[in-house]
């Protein structure tokens, strides 16, 4: 009995090293070929990991841009509303010219004595309060006209478009303003137009007439 006995265990024994061994060869081979099933990446596919762009870094950099962007924007827009602002004022000063051409040809009317009525010397003075209030505007606003006439022509302040003979006392001088220029701050708003005097340029002599053949024969 106790043979058998020890017979069925070493069987038993030999039997489950044996399915053991199976188990694990089975376990192998299924590990295998798990391991050969698993599907490989492409080459492509990997290299394409390896390049893999740093989105993070890409955001915290477009983010900066931003920042330096709307800083910039911030510090530019006083320079935008200012210039803006020197864009709607360039447009009154049309109705100033007309204003003064009003003014002065009513002066030159009560000067002249062609109607010295009440009705004239009240034109000029409600033109003087207008021209009052437009300086008060223009001064609130940085604005201030150009004294030109009887000073040095500056071409970059003033446009010629006539010239009076001049002498050696006024040659280069503005003699008259047609169109006055205003500064806006430092910078000039609008040109004056001008007429200088200049000195007239002596007549070029006329070259000795050249001798003919027969008078230097003689």
């Amino acid at each position: 009995m106790d043979k058998k006995n020890k017979h069925h265990e070493v069987k038993k024994d030999g039997e489950a090293a044996r399915s053991s061994e199976m188990d694990c060869e089975c376990d192998k081979r299924n590990e295998c070929v798990c391991e050969e099933a698993k599907p490989k990446a492409p080459a492509a596919a990997v290299g394409a990991e390896k390049k893999e762009p740093d989105y993070y870094e890409q955001l915290l950099g477009l983010k900066a841009d931003f920042e330096n962007y709307r800083k910039r924007v911030e510090k530019e827009r006083p320079e935008f509303v200012k210039f803006g602002k020197a864009e709607i004022l360039l447009r009154l000063l049309p109705l100033y010219d007309m204003l003064m051409q009003a003014h002065l040809h009513v002066v030159k009317m009560q000067a002249g004595g062609e109607d010295g009525s009440t009705r004239v010397q009240d034109v000029v003075k409600g033109l003087e309060m207008i021209f009052k209030e437009f300086t008060k505007v223009f001064e609130a606003e940085g604005i201030r006209p150009m004294d030109v006439v009887g000073k040095p022509y500056d071409p970059m302040a003033s446009e010629i478009i006539g010239i009076d003979e001049g002498n050696e006392e006024n040659d280069g001088l503005v003699t008259a303003e047609f169109q006055k220029g205003f500064y806006y701050g430092d910078k000039i708003l609008r040109p004056a137009k001008v007429k200088i005097a200049k000195v007239k340029a002596p007549a070029p002599e006329a070259p000795a007439a050249e001798k003919t053949d027969t008078e230097e024969k003689k």
